[in-house]
């Protein structure tokens, strides 16, 4: 990414700060550290603050920091951050510091104290999780290659959905897949056959495909560090009525959540135009979970379709769509789309058909 981006999306950070009446933010979570200064390395910290932005690290990332910090002043050494802030005078007695309070453990924030007993330390929840919530385009473009990467993949490994291969054989072969053609995978792979498709987060076993099972595939691409999620539910060999009922409730309820999803409506409305209709039809109780996330450099991010959300879509966020219905001791459907929210609706990324798929 160029250095515009990573200013202007500082220069969005310091309109927060300055509203919030805050003069600087301490950033320790390595996705935002990521996000606002483009570093990928495993320890780092960032200061931002009226004064000036800083990085700090420590001496493996010489080069890879300054290769990727855009926008800070780079400061290196082996001492802890903290010693390095206070050593190199970058906040001053008096100064109300904001700190990553869902992000920051208790041993963290005692050195905190200890060591700037003066500063003025105002816990911080979703600042820079809200801003990221709002892609820019280069991040619209790194996802839709991500989710054409998982399309590929799908389709690639259609034939081992058969009697004869296991759900762990299939997802060691998504991973390659994506590792081959990405960044790797977004999340472990979900490939649950039969009753395990029950578990809505299934880890894959040595069970063999038999004819007659829903196959809950849960798996995705990453791709410049951003990630796609997309679900879909074969069956092998045969469909039963049961089968194309509940597939095909699960089918319209996405469908309602795709068809709401614009800026401007809340995400509890999105979740409930899924979750009301797997309702009327009876099956309310085996929808277990939101009805969708945010997406980007992790696979869960704000904001959150859910029936306790509070928040309301805006353009350019990209969310994902994915209700279902789970059944124990028989099998589970979840269907899943990745979709960026427009003012007049939601555009979905996802090309792979959504239509029952009966493998042979």
């Amino acid at each position: 990414m160029t250095e515009k981006i990573y200013f202007n999306r500082q220069g969005k950070l310091s309109e927060i700060l300055e509203k919030e009446n805050i003069d600087g933010l301490l950033i320790s979570n390595l996705t935002n550290i990521r996000y606002i200064s483009g570093f990928t390395g495993s320890a780092g910290t960032c200061l931002v603050t009226n004064k000036g932005n800083f990085f700090i690290t420590d001496g493996r990332y010489i080069e890879q920091s300054k290769n990727q910090v855009k926008g800070f002043k780079r400061y290196i050494d082996m001492s802890s951050h903290l010693e390095i802030i206070k050593k190199n005078n970058l906040i001053f007695d008096g100064m109300k510091i904001g700190f990553e309070a869902d992000h920051v453990n208790f041993t963290l924030y005692e050195s905190m104290l200890n060591t700037f007993p003066n500063i003025k330390w105002e816990g911080t929840k979703m600042i820079l999780e809200n801003l990221a919530s709002v892609k820019d385009q280069t991040e619209l473009d790194a996802i839709r290659v991500a989710v054409e990467i998982t399309d590929k993949v799908y389709e690639e490994i259609l034939p081992m959905l058969r009697p004869g291969y296991t759900e762990k054989q299939v997802a060691n072969t998504l991973v390659s897949k994506y590792r081959e053609y990405g960044d790797g995978e977004a999340y472990s792979p979900i490939v649950a056959t039969g009753p395990n498709g029950a578990l809505p987060h299934a880890v894959p076993t040595d069970r063999e495909f038999k004819r007659g099972d829903f196959i809950v595939i849960d798996a995705a691409a990453k791709y410049a560090g951003y990630h796609a999620d997309m679900t879909r539910t074969p069956v092998v060999g045969e469909a039963t009525d049961k089968h194309h009922e509940i597939y095909s409730i699960v089918k319209e309820a996405q469908q309602r959540g795709c068809d709401i999803a614009k800026a401007g409506v809340s995400c509890k409305d999105v979740d409930a135009a899924t979750r009301d209709y797997i309702h009327e039809m009876g099956y309310g109780d085996y929808y277990t979970h939101g009805t969708g996330h945010g997406l980007g450099l992790e696979i869960h991010t704000s904001p959150r379709f859910s029936p306790m959300s509070k928040e309301i879509l805006a353009k350019n966020n990209v969310m994902t769509i994915e209700p279902g219905i789970y059944l124990a001791d028989w099998g589970g459907v979840r269907i899943e789309d990745d979709v960026i929210i427009n003012s007049d609706g939601c555009e979905i990324l996802n090309k792979t058909t959504k239509d029952l798929v009966i493998l042979d």
